[in-house]
């Protein structure tokens, strides 16, 4: 009969060749002709004090976030890799899965509690600098929204691996990346129904001119598009954004409120022809294809390590208990840490792509790179960010970057807003 171990390894390498043939086909390598882009100097776009404030405050949060993030790690590994699961699951009662649940909510809250200084922290640079319109009352309660989503979403994942480890003791990773694969989809298809209206309201884009435009801007992309919604963000941001999310009948561009009532028409269409963009190329689709591959081989690595920790910890009653959640989250914690210059280096070929969508549609270069210079303005994002933290943490290409593209693509004869 065949190993969890065997099994295991299968698993691994089947999700691991999965995502590397779904990346090569999905994503977008070669985005614009030619070689290396060579951005121009910083001080040639920005003012002295515009890069001495994007510098102080972006050095402020890259410290924060990085403090958050390895703080983060540690405690989990400190709750995962100790005694605590069996601790706290000899003093509880009742049924494996609301010990599940509850040793999940206690992990979460710990962790989330650990890490808020470091949040409250960057909420109040962010206020400093003026890139927030949040009360302290309602920075809390998404907050306390924000933990009891993960609470929610991770116990329902966490549920199912373990009711599938104690009914399949030896199949279970393939069993297991099946039902994590099919929850890796849902979530990417219900997230815009569901999550999203619990942070922002959403309105249709009035019908007049923007909207005409709008249309016809998806129609030369080829992009069917039933409405497209706005969002109130300036309630809680002076930051400029949009975005497309889910996939199917749930797939929907999203424009701040604050960018349509702040931007020149042309920069509001160069926006939208980015997120058209990526509707074109189904990204969303994409990456969450690319995240069930990744599950898969997560899962393989998952069977393959669990063995020999589970008996050295735990002993084999315990390998199929709830006793295994600070572990199983720990492993989670530092999959997703060292996945991240992966998942970094993808979003920035997917993002160069749209912005090459972008400026072919529109032939507005001008809007595009007054485009960008406002957004890292009002972003305060570093225009040269250290090498390595674009690589690990940067999901766009910079600002300078952005507008080597346009002069890539477009050439110096450019265009000019319509």
């Amino acid at each position: 009969m065949t190993s969890v171990k065997g099994v295991s390894v299968a698993m691994a390498a089947a999700g691991a060749i999965a995502f590397v043939v779904l990346a090569a086909v999905l994503v977008p390598w070669h985005p614009y002709p030619g070689g290396a882009l060579h951005p121009p100097a910083a001080d040639t776009v920005f003012s002295p004090a515009q890069i001495h404030q994007a510098s102080a405050y972006s050095h402020a949060a890259r410290w924060l976030g990085r403090s958050s993030l390895l703080v983060s790690i540690a405690v989990a590994c400190l709750l995962g890799f100790s005694g605590f699961g069996r601790a706290v699951t000899a003093r509880l009662r009742g049924p494996w899965w609301l010990r599940t649940v509850v040793l999940v909510l206690l992990v979460t809250v710990i962790g989330r509690l650990v890490t808020l200084p470091f949040s409250i922290a960057l909420q109040h640079q962010e206020r400093r600098y003026g890139l927030s319109e949040q009360s302290w009352a309602a920075y809390l309660s998404d907050v306390a929204i924000g933990t009891g989503l993960a609470v929610v979403a991770t116990s329902i994942a966490v549920l199912a691996l373990l009711a599938v480890m104690r009914r399949w003791r030896r199949a279970w990773p393939a069993i297991a990346g099946a039902v994590l694969a099919v929850l890796v989809l849902l979530g990417s298809f219900v997230y815009p129904v569901l999550v999203e209206p619990l942070f922002n309201n959403f309105h249709s884009l009035p019908e007049g001119s923007l909207r005409t435009q709008v249309m016809r801007l998806a129609a030369q992309e080829g992009v069917r598009l039933d409405d497209v919604l706005v969002a109130d963000a300036s309630r809680r941001t002076t930051q400029l954004n949009a975005y497309v999310t889910g996939f199917g009948s749930t797939r929907r561009v999203v424009l701040y409120d604050n960018l349509i009532d702040g931007l020149p028409r042309g920069e509001v269409l160069s926006v939208v022809a980015h997120e058209l963009g990526h509707a074109k190329h189904d990204d969303v689709l994409s990456g969450t294809l690319l995240g069930v591959a990744a599950a898969f081989c997560g899962v393989g690595v998952l069977g393959f390590l669990l063995g020999p920790l589970t008996r050295r910890r735990y002993g084999e009653a315990g390998a199929h208990s709830a006793e295994l959640v600070p572990l199983l989250l720990a492993l989670f914690a530092l999959a997703s840490a060292l996945a991240l210059p992966v998942q970094s280096t993808i979003s920035r070929q997917i993002e160069t792509r749209a912005d090459v969508v972008a400026l072919t549609t529109t032939h507005d270069k001008d809007s595009f790179v007054a485009l960008q210079t406002r957004l890292a303005i009002s972003a305060l994002a570093d225009p040269t960010p250290p090498t390595w933290s674009q690589f690990v943490f940067g999901s766009h290409p910079t600002a300078l970057q952005r507008i080597a593209l346009a002069e890539r693509v477009l050439g110096s004869g450019g265009g000019t807003s319509r």
